[in-house]
C-alpha cells in the first residue's frame, strides 16, 4: 500500500530543492578537495630579507653610513661615544667605499671575542676615484690607512702641491703659519667615555661648584687660508710638534687630528699607528656631516639605561668648520 492508495489520487512527485543532476557530496559520501591552508612562504621571506640587506648595504656604500667615534684624537669637537653621519658621495667612490660584511670577522669578534679592526671586507686597491674630487681644507673625513682595514677620522689640512711643516706645534702652510687665536679653556664633562685620564691630561680634572667633574682642556682656534676655523687642543710638547717640511704629492692629502698632542695622523709612520704621511685620496671613505647622538658609556643591555646615557646638546651638531673668521 502506498500513499496514493490511501488518498485515492495519483501520487504526484514532489520537487525538492536539492533534486538536480548534481548530487550533494554528503548524500553520496564522495570526497572533496580540502581547502589549502594558508602558511608562511619562507622563500618569499628570505627574498625579502635579502633585498632589504642589499638596499641597506647599497645605501651605506654609496650614500651615507653611521660612524662611531672610538678615540679622543678629535677633541674638543668630537668625543668618544659620538655617533655621526658620514656622506659616502662627497668625493666620489673608491675601493674603500663599499660596505661588504665579513662573516668571519663578525664571528671572531662577537663569539670568540678576538679584536677585529673591521667587520667589512676590503676590496682590492685601485688608483683613483669614480666621479672623484679632492676634499676642501678643513673637512673632517673618514680615512683608511694604506694596507689596513681600520677607519680613522681626521681633518684635512694640506692639499696636493702644498708645502707643509709643523714647527713648535704651529702648522706652516706654504711658508705662512696658520692663524691661531689665544689659548682658552674648553670644559668637557667627565664620564665613562671621557674619563679625562691623569696620564693623558695631567691636572685637567676639575670639580665645579655644583659638584660636576669636568676636563679643562687648553684650546686654540686655528684658521686655514680659506677662512675655515675649528678648535684644537694644545697640551704642550709632543713628538708631532716638529715635522717636515714636505711637499704633498699629487692626489694625496695631509690629515691631522684636532687633539694635536694625542693624535696619530699624517705626522706619524704606519708602524706607530699613524697614517704614514700624506694619504692617497682614494683611501678617503667619506666626509663627516653631523652628530646624530652621543652616549656617555653607562648604557647597558637594559633599555631603561639608554635614555639616561644620552649626552645632552650633542645631537644635530654640524661637523663642518666655521667660515668667515
Amino acid at each position: 500500500m502506498t500513499d496514493a492508495s490511501l488518498t485515492g489520487t495519483e501520487a504526484t512527485p514532489v520537487a525538492h530543492p536539492a533534486a538536480s543532476d548534481a548530487v550533494p557530496p554528503a548524500a553520496t559520501g564522495a570526497d572533496t578537495p580540502a581547502k589549502k591552508r594558508a602558511g608562511t612562504d619562507w622563500w618569499a621571506e628570505v627574498k625579502g630579507i635579502f633585498w632589504l640587506i642589499l638596499i641597506v648595504l647599497g645605501f651605506h656604500s654609496f650614500i651615507a653610513k653611521p660612524f662611531y667615534i672610538p678615540s679622543e684624537s678629535m677633541l674638543p669637537g668630537l668625543q668618544v661615544g659620538d655617533r655621526l653621519v658620514v656622506s659616502k658621495f662627497a668625493y666620489g667612490w673608491s675601493f674603500v667605499s663599499p660596505t661588504i660584511p665579513d662573516p668571519v670577522a663578525f664571528f671572531r669578534s662577537v663569539v670568540l671575542h678576538e679584536p677585529e679592526a673591521s667587520w667589512s671586507v676590503m676590496l682590492p686597491e685601485w688608483k683613483g676615484r669614480l666621479l672623484g674630487s679632492l676634499p676642501d681644507r678643513g673637512d673632517v673625513v673618514i680615512v683608511t690607512p694604506p694596507g689596513t682595514r681600520t677607519d680613522y677620522i681626521k681633518r684635512v689640512i694640506g692639499l696636493p702641491g702644498d708645502t707643509l711643516q709643523v714647527k713648535d706645534g704651529v702648522v706652516i702652510l706654504n711658508g705662512v703659519p696658520l692663524k691661531r687665536g689665544p689659548i682658552h679653556d674648553t670644559l668637557i664633562p667627565v664620564d665613562t667615555n671621557s674619563p679625562c685620564s691623569p696620564n693623558d691630561y695631567p691636572g685637567a680634572r676639575e670639580q665645579l661648584p655644583g659638584g660636576r667633574m669636568v676636563c679643562r682642556l687648553p684650546t686654540i682656534t686655528e684658521t686655514l687660508p680659506n677662512g675655515r676655523s675649528y678648535e684644537t687642543v694644545d697640551l704642550g710638547w709632543s713628538p708631532g710638534d716638529n715635522y717636515g717640511p714636505i711637499t704633498i704629492p699629487k692626489n694625496r692629502v695631509f690629515l691631522m687630528g684636532d687633539n694635536r698632542d694625542r693624535s696619530a695622523d699624517s705626522r706619524y709612520p704606519l708602524s706607530e699607528q699613524g697614517l704614514g704621511g700624506p694619504v692617497p685620496y682614494e683611501n678617503i671613505g667619506g666626509r663627516a656631516e653631523f652628530i646624530t647622538f652621543s652616549l656617555d658609556g653607562d648604557a647597558t643591555l637594559n633599555p631603561l639605561t639608554w635614555w639616561g646615557s644620552l649626552r645632552s646638546g650633542r645631537a644635530g651638531v654640524s661637523l663642518h668648520p666655521k667660515t668667515g673668521q
